[in-house]
């Protein structure tokens, strides 16, 4: 029986059911689509609403279908237009009439949301597995590259030495960001809006903070019409996921930089590379590479679905049926990513004589004759400008700071002593910026430790909130 149709005297066209039908997509919600059944099912016994006969019948059958339904055994077919249909099909194959009963009391338009917020917590929590997976790897490349000098960029210029090690680990900061949003995510998501029917809540003596409290939720929505038509935990799940899509990309961006000859720092394991079909001397970091191609979906998945949301007025409206399958595709694409930027980072090796040899390149420690000058307690808009006139020198003479003679620094400025070259090694540059978060040796190996301590009170939380969610699923 279809969910609908009493008061219609034909049923839709051919393309109006085509255009309609979701099972397609919408069949991934099964598993949750049936527990958030069995939950209420509870409250139509609890309530009197079924009798234990009846209620212990329809358990019976739920229970078997999710065995059913993990195995293959049972899966939509051309005739069912959704997931919930679907699976009413399967009780009442089982039960006959009585498949029905669990209708009561709920609409699909509050089932879907349950479903789908159920199915974005349990993918949500694969997600932030995966990220702290990556964050280890990239803590124990940055560790393996501590005492490793190379240049820093801004601009892609030579800027200032640092510690390759430091370079590596600020994508470990970036993703803990992630994983903050993930937790905030999970605050604001963990609301059922089952109870919420159609609209308008029940007539029936439901009770929706126990059915939010049998699923995991910490509340129920406290206003039908939002609990129905909010779907601002999607929204916010496709940006958080864009956002990890612009962190991978990043470093996608760095490693093919850092792998091509003309930088010749980085060489990718095979496994993590590909070849040529006509060249055969090509190794390429495609993995890299579509990393950073893949931002661009997840960027757009979340536009999309921006522009859907934006002008749908009062409750329910169809166009929620659109919210699925960008976020099926974001959260399929971000775990199809990260296991193999993971793999990437872990396996790469750096050419440390390259980096540390272009590490003082484009006079890249002129920072440090400044702050030689503000020692001095010359103004640093002075400092900057002898800093700069050293550079101009040498320049013009085809020489390194370090090569400028003693008459010369002090003609550019009286404070400039021959001293000042103690400062212009790569060494001298890298141990004098000890300020938190610098990269001097001793900052980077406190940056390491604490970088360890927050993955590990990660992996804790978002461990323990998988493990409650599989036991709310009975898995």
């Amino acid at each position: 029986m279809a969910l609908w149709g009493g008061r219609f005297s034909d049923g839709p066209a051919d393309a109006v059911f085509a255009l309609s039908r979701s099972v397609h997509f919408d069949w991934r919600l099964a598993p949750y689509d049936l527990r958030s059944s069995l939950a209420h099912l509870e409250i139509l016994q609890s309530s009197g609403l079924l009798t234990a006969d009846v209620a212990g019948a329809i358990r019976g059958a739920l229970l078997e279908l999710t065995a059913e339904v993990a195995t293959g055994e049972f899966q939509a077919i051309a005739s069912d237009e959704d997931v919930h249909s679907a699976l009413e099909r399967g009780l009442t194959e089982k039960l006959g009439d009585i498949g029905g009963s669990l209708r009561a009391g709920r609409s699909r338009n509050d089932q879907v949301t349950t479903d789908l917020r159920l199915y974005a917590i349990d993918h949500m929590l694969e997600v932030a597995t995966q990220i702290i997976n990556l964050q280890e790897a990239l803590i124990a490349k940055a560790n393996e590259y501590a005492d490793a000098p190379a240049p820093g960029f801004t601009h892609l210029q030579h800027a200032q030495p640092i510690i390759f090690g430091h370079e590596i680990a600020k994508h470990a900061h970036a993703f803990a960001r992630d994983l903050d949003r993930i937790s905030d995510w999970l605050v604001r998501t963990s609301v059922s809006p089952l109870g919420s029917g159609a609209l308008a809540g029940s007539s029936l003596p439901l009770s929706p903070e126990k059915t939010a409290a049998a699923l995991g939720f910490t509340s129920s929505s406290a206003n039908s019409i939002d609990g129905v038509s909010d779907r601002d935990f999607v929204a916010e799940a496709l940006f958080v996921l864009a956002m990890v899509g612009s962190h991978l990309s990043r470093i996608g961006e760095e490693w093919c930089i850092w792998a091509t000859t003309e930088f010749g720092w980085a060489k990718v394991a095979d496994a993590y590379s590909t070849g040529s079909s006509i060249m055969p001397q090509k190794k390429n970091p495609d993995m890299a590479e579509l990393a950073r191609g893949k931002a661009g979906r997840l960027v757009g998945n979340l536009t999309g679905l921006l522009t859907t949301l934006k002008g749908l007025p009062f409750a329910y409206n169809r166009d929620l049926q659109e919210d699925k399958e960008p976020l099926f595709d974001s959260i399929d694409t971000v775990l199809l990513v990260l296991p193999a930027v993971t793999g990437m980072v872990a396996t790469t090796n750096f050419d440390r004589e390259k980096m540390a040899l272009a590490a003082p390149l484009g006079f890249s420690l002129a920072t440090e004759i400044a702050d030689y000058l503000v020692r001095a307690h010359v103004p640093f808009a002075h400092a900057h400008e002898a800093a700069g006139k050293c550079v101009a020198l040498c320049e013009s003479s085809g020489r390194q700071l370090h090569q400028l003679t003693d008459s010369e620094f002090a003609e550019i400025h009286p404070s400039l002593q021959p001293d000042v070259r103690d400062v212009l090694t790569v060494h001298g540059a890298l141990a004098s910026r000890t300020t938190i978060g610098g990269t001097s040796p001793s900052s980077f190996a406190e940056q390491i430790k604490s970088l360890k301590e927050l993955v590990q009170s990660d992996f804790k939380k978002f461990n323990d909130k998988k493990r409650a969610f599989s036991a709310m699923m009975g898995q």
